[in-house]
């Protein structure tokens, strides 16, 4: 899509995964920050990559930054004790009597063997029989009001068609005009027969409640780059729910990952086409910004209707059938049956898919930035004085970009990223906004 060109199916990134997996003790569980608060190191129970295996090494022991902007001063405890008791953790004072220090040593002692949670955030100690934090944020029930102004946003003038996701922790003012996933599988958007969720990391217990509860037994495919002891673990997680199947994408390239966050939807009023930038797990619903677009309802064609009908002026149709079709997959054969079915005429992005493999010729261009540099040559007005505007590009992780910026950064990929697809060399400056230690600190997750 190009509003959003980081949703092809395989991206490969050198810095992603390794071709072995890690034993089982080094993975994690989903809620392996509130089990590093007790000094347990169990992991989360949703297969991933190696990449995300180090960061949640780094959860358990944050780095200890050291910034003078930030006020390192503490109270005297004495001052604080009377606060702080009620959050299950007491800390001694200087001025206290030796016998009562001692008391309190003693039970700040046993307080934090005991895991020292604060009351507003109870542990989750049980499986499912208890909502962790995340669950109750995420277990909220739509008020009509609510429902209503997702109702407005779908039939309002968003061209486009692209939105934000909520956030919980900041101003509702700053979610206007947001959804959550809630609202995407909610009613309000369709009658659902039939789903199929592609993601890179999946949490299948989560996704199931992020249903409602008359479709939690609809037919699901979940279509995942995992192998061995990862995919085990994603077939364990499903083995509960009989209605769930899975589609394994094939990644012959070493580092290849299936990275694709999309969603078709299968209903009695027609198909709808989501892709977004999400993975299917609590966390990345909660507190991040991501972005989603948003299909209209796809009306189904007359029978009898050829497959060349219900195309758009973008070619969306035939881009996301040859997308499903590079999977070579019998589980998919239905949804590209389904598409055919369908009248996709009102699209108005672009699709722009990544696949595994090395192409010649003009099949170079069918994906990935060259894909992208295809469309905006082809579709690009000329602008005045375009040459001297810059190239920014936003990132959460780095991968390789070559040994220094001509090999690949300044050369190849800037020149896919040049409206015109000029050759402009590395006069052009590249801007590259990434998040500091500093950002992830002061955001609303902080070092998790």
């Amino acid at each position: 899509m190009l509003q959003e060109g980081a949703h092809g199916r395989w991206t490969v990134s050198s810095s992603d995964e390794s071709t072995e997996e890690n034993s089982d003790s080094e993975k994690p569980s989903t809620s392996s920050l509130l089990d590093a608060a007790c000094g347990r190191t169990s992991g989360p129970s949703y297969p991933y990559s190696e990449a995300r295996k180090a960061a949640y090494k780094r959860k358990a022991s944050p780095l200890n930054l050291s910034d003078a902007s930030v006020s390192t001063e503490i109270p005297p405890a004495g001052k604080q004790r009377t606060s702080q008791e009620g959050l299950g953790w007491c800390l001694s004072s200087s001025d206290e009597e030796p016998e009562d220090g001692k008391k309190h040593a003693r039970k700040e002692m046993l307080k934090e063997e005991k895991c020292n949670a604060p009351r507003e955030h109870p542990l989750n100690l049980h499986k499912d029989e208890e909502l962790s934090e995340h669950r109750k944020a995420e277990e909220y029930n739509e008020a009509p009001s609510e429902a209503q102004d997702t109702w407005d946003l779908l039939n309002g003038g968003n061209p486009f068609r692209f939105f934000l996701t909520k956030v919980t922790g900041i101003e509702q003012s700053y979610n206007s005009g947001a959804l959550h996933i809630k609202d995407i599988l909610s009613p309000l958007f369709g009658t659902l027969v039939s789903s199929a969720q592609f993601n890179y990391c999946i949490d299948v217990g989560w996704l199931v409640r992020q249903y409602p509860q008359e479709f939690r037994k609809k037919p699901l495919l979940l279509v995942h780059g995992e192998k061995r002891e990862s995919k085990a673990e994603l077939l364990a997680q499903a083995r509960p729910y009989e209605n769930i199947s899975f589609c394994q994408a094939k990644l012959d390239v070493a580092f290849g990952t299936h990275h694709t966050k999309m969603m078709l939807l299968s209903y009695e009023e027609g198909l709808r086409v989501v892709i977004h930038t999400s993975n299917l797990i609590a966390e990345d619903w909660h507190q991040k910004t991501q972005g989603i677009w948003l299909s209209p309802l796809y009306p189904r064609l007359p029978q009898g209707t050829t497959g060349f009908a219900g195309e758009s002026e973008t070619n969306f149709k035939a881009d996301l059938i040859s997308y499903l079709m590079a999977y070579n997959s019998p589980a998919l054969k239905e949804w590209i049956d389904l598409i055919q079915e369908h009248d996709l005429s009102e699209t108005r992005v672009y699709l722009l898919g990544s696949t595994p493999g090395r192409y010649q010729g003009s099949d170079k261009e069918k994906w990935g930035h060259l894909r992208l540099r295809k469309l905006l040559k082809k579709h690009s007005s000329s602008v005045p004085a375009k040459e001297s505007w810059p190239v920014v590009g936003q990132f959460s992780s780095i991968g390789s970009m070559g040994v220094d910026g001509s090999k690949w950064l300044c050369s190849e990929f800037q020149e896919s990223l040049v409206a015109a697809g000029s050759s402009l060399k590395c006069g052009v400056p590249i801007h590259l906004v990434y998040p500091t230690v500093n950002n992830v600190r002061q955001s609303l997750e902080g070092y998790p």
